[in-house]
């Protein structure tokens, strides 16, 4: 004897006829804490759900709605937390030696936490190594963006195997420099392009940015460094008249943001060993080809 039963997936309804145990041979089993009776398909759209901001009554409205099954908030809680362990390995894995040019930067957020709205900063570490390869070091979340957070990170990425950074591309943050040089005193620091000429614009009317950064661009496109001066100072006397303090902001940063143009042509061949003395001797040798035009 058979009754039926009908199960909700994503590719539509399965029918199902169900046998009845008439020889008792079933025997009931406990079900652990977060076992539940949800596809692998609505675990990630219930993942997708939660990683989008939704709260856990919403998706459970949701889900109702789509799939006509009542999950409860607190199985809803438990599906994002399964993916947590997988999480921490990648946080926690071992890195390349040497990484040619790494990005540090933040993005920040609104988030939902105890019931009220707040910004949130996600750090993020990408880094390419001496093949080319780009790849996510590390995203970490903190409440706002500072150096001692960064050099946390840092001393994070130092004990998960990172010996060597070539270049550093960060942001105008103040004491972000300081906090590199602490743990890789040999790294160049590469200070973001876009991010200083964000804090240029601020200073100019809307209707003169165009060609404002016509000539800026001058600049920083430059194909090396006495050029990039030369048309420096054409802007400059351009432009300081009436916005002096553009001038000033990148004569007091040039430093930082004039590091690209020590390699010729935009392209950089670094040999496969550590700028350190004490490891010359014990990395094997190799040479890659870095386009830094297209990564600074």
């Amino acid at each position: 004897m058979t009754f039926p039963e009908v199960i909700h997936t994503s590719s539509g309804d399965m029918e199902l006829d169900i046998l009845k145990d008439w020889s008792r041979g079933f025997e009931l089993q406990n079900i652990k804490k977060c076992q539940y009776t949800v596809t692998q398909d609505m675990e990630e759209m219930i993942i997708s759900m939660y990683a989008k901001g939704m709260t856990t009554n919403d998706i459970e409205s949701h889900m109702w709605e789509l799939y006509d099954i009542d999950i409860s908030e607190s199985t809803i809680s438990c599906i994002p937390d399964k993916i947590l362990p997988i999480v921490k390995e990648w946080q926690e894995r071992p890195l390349e030696e040497i990484y040619a040019v790494v990005f540090l930067d933040a993005i920040h957020f609104h988030v939902r936490s105890e019931g009220r709205i707040v910004k949130q900063a996600v750090y993020i570490a990408i880094g390419i190594d001496m093949s080319g390869r780009k790849d996510v070091l590390g995203m970490y979340v903190g409440k706002n963006e500072s150096a001692k957070f960064w050099l946390s990170i840092l001393n994070g990425l130092k004990n998960r195997g990172v010996e060597d950074i070539l270049i550093a591309c960060v942001n105008g943050l103040s004491g972000f420099p300081q906090a590199i040089e602490a743990i890789y005193s040999q790294t160049e620091i590469q200070q973001c392009i876009i991010h200083q000429i964000r804090n240029t614009t601020r200073f100019v009317s809307y209707k003169e940015i165009k060609p404002r950064m016509a000539d800026l661009k001058k600049v920083y496109a430059a194909p090396t460094e006495e050029t990039a001066l030369s048309e420096f100072d054409s802007f400059d006397e351009k432009w300081s008249g009436k916005y002096p303090k553009i001038a000033k902001s990148w004569r007091d940063n040039w430093s930082n943001p004039s590091t690209y143009f020590k390699y010729k042509n935009c392209v950089l061949i670094i040999s496969g060993v550590s700028r350190r003395a004490g490891c010359l001797s014990a990395l094997r040798p190799f040479q890659v080809l870095c386009k830094l035009k297209k990564l600074i």
